[in-house]
């Protein structure tokens, strides 16, 4: 009799980053994804911190897609120890070898910046949690397997990708285990795409199945085919042409800013908006846009993005001093920069050039996780800390959810069902609370509620072919409080109380008020102590 397989969430729940799942049936350990944690910076400490699991003992991984909080810890894994096969499409290995590199050179360089701080504080030193030599490492173990293509990767286990309809390369991974008639069936969702996305097919996958684990960033989002989503995009680019203004757009590297390049251009081809500089500010991005230029038969409206990619007034800045020129432009012009949740790269030093003026405009267009910059900036802040110079919020912020890669409830809720029959359960991952419990209730109304899981990060279950049974063989001590995952932490609340102090201090009348404010601060401190 088989031994029932046992599956354990080491990132990606309760939280959108950091996706890891460990697959455990009889000797064989297949690990699908390791993402990089973003958020909070207690989340983003777990990078840190040792795996869960023992990277020698794995034999496999397998990566649905290339964006950072799915293969960002892969060079980790290479450099303590793992040295098995990743398996990944052909578009994602393409990708991940830009990507991991770029990654690694942002944990070297912000490391660099810290510790030169560090040492002016007297405080100790920290090493990046990879280097780019780990990267070049990990990018070796990749094994390329196409749409539809079977693999073994461990007794008894076999898979195969199907496309997810999100990203260049994204794939759901379809899973089965035991050799008998009647195998184990899991599919992974990887991350779905959502209907009329301008650069993806959808996605597609078999029915029936035992297990479904299902990504739930969104419940709601605005709908938009191409003509609908470029009308609002016009309505924001005109909104914020100001003669002596810029438009911000934090924008992921991959993809997004492919996609926003070629509605962009298109506006401006049709005369829909007036021509202006385009800079994408991103290394990542240029070298990435070359991989879908390269990629363009594989991509829906690909023509439209090598269009896009070869038009005049589209410029990508490579070096540092290029970057730099683009303070100096005058006139009004359009710059898309990484990281989309403005927690890193160049987008930082636009955004500390730009935000304190009234006449720029800054369009957040992706997902913001809990604790990230961007997420601040979404909710209203009037002063935020970069570089560690306190900024005034005077720039207009908007928001659009029309270029997300995620479905939202409704899409996902009509990709879960089409994937029926399912017998024992669905996993919800990759989601915060709210949409955790949105995606929950619209799965309730076809699956039994006992059959709808939400894993807390390291949580283990036994994989049944009636049901999942959690087991209490769990990580301890907890790497982290499950219930502080995908939330803002203690960093967010003291930063916010130093900013509204420095508000309430600006706004005392006098000195003698000021020293009111600090005198009533430091008895709520005595009386704490």
């Amino acid at each position: 009799m088989m031994i029932e397989p046992t599956i354990r969430f080491h990132g990606a729940a309760g939280t959108v980053t950091g996706s890891c799942q460990l697959v455990e049936s009889g000797a064989t350990k297949i690990l699908v994804d390791c993402g990089l944690f973003q958020g909070s910076k207690t989340e983003k400490e777990l990078n840190y911190r040792g795996f869960p699991f023992d990277p020698k003992t794995i034999d496999a991984v397998i990566l649905t897609h290339a964006h950072i909080d799915h293969s960002g810890l892969l060079p980790k894994l290479a450099r303590l120890g793992y040295d098995g096969p990743i398996f990944a499409t052909p578009a994602t290995t393409d990708l991940c070898s830009v990507m991991l590199p770029d990654s690694a050179h942002i944990q070297e360089s912000e490391v660099d910046q810290l510790n030169r701080r560090n040492l002016r504080r007297g405080r100790q030193t920290v090493t990046p949690i990879y280097t780019a030599r780990d990267a070049a490492v990990a990018i070796t173990l990749f094994r390329q397997v196409r749409l539809g293509s079977w693999e073994t990767v461990g007794e008894g286990i076999r898979f195969r990708f199907w496309n997810a309809g999100h990203l260049l390369g994204s794939a759901s991974v379809e899973m089965e285990i035991g050799t008998g008639p009647s195998p184990l069936r899991l599919l992974f969702s990887g991350d779905i795409g959502p209907r009329h996305k301008l650069l993806q097919f959808d996605a597609k996958a078999p029915t029936g199945w035992d297990y479904v684990i299902c990504e739930s960033t969104y419940v709601e989002r605005e709908e938009a085919d191409d003509a609908a989503r470029r009308h609002i995009l016009r309505s924001e680019v005109l909104t914020a042409a100001h003669p002596n203004g810029a438009l911000l757009i934090p924008s992921f590297a991959v993809e997004r800013t492919q996609e926003l390049l070629t509605d962009l251009v298109h506006l401006m081809e049709t005369g829909a908006v007036p021509k202006c500089p385009i800079i994408i500010d991103s290394p990542l991005a240029t070298r990435a846009s070359e991989i879908f230029r390269r990629h363009a038969r594989e991509l829906e409206n690909g023509d439209a993005l090598v269009r896009g990619i070869e038009s005049k007034n589209v410029r990508f800045t490579e070096t540092a001093e290029q970057s730099k020129a683009v303070d100096l432009i005058r006139g009004f012009h359009i710059v898309i920069a990484a990281s989309g949740m403005c927690e890193a790269g160049r987008i930082r030093h636009r955004l500390k050039n730009w935000l304190w003026r009234d006449e720029a405009t800054v369009l957040l267009v992706g997902y913001q996780a809990n604790g990230t910059l961007g997420r601040l900036l979404e909710e209203g802040a009037t002063v935020v800390r970069i570089q560690g110079d306190d900024i005034r919020v005077r720039a207009r912020i908007r928001k659009l959810d029309i270029y997300s890669g995620h479905a939202d409830g409704s899409e996902l809720a009509d990709w879960v069902r089409a994937r029926q029959p399912i017998s024992a359960g669905v996993f919800l991952v990759h989601g915060e609370d709210e949409a955790l419990e949105g995606i929950r209730e619209r799965l309730s109304t076809f699956l039994p509620q006992d059959h709808l899981l939400r894993p807390r990060l390291d949580s283990a279950f036994r994989l049944g072919s009636h049901g999942a049974v959690q087991i209490s063989e769990a990580v301890a001590p907890p790497r982290i409080d499950p219930v502080r995952v995908g939330r803002t932490d203690w960093h967010n609340d003291i930063q916010k109380l130093v900013l509204d102090l420095q508000d309430e201090l600006a706004k005392a009348a006098d000195d003698k008020a000021r020293g009111v404010v600090i005198r009533r601060l430091r008895r709520a401190l005595q009386e704490e102590a």
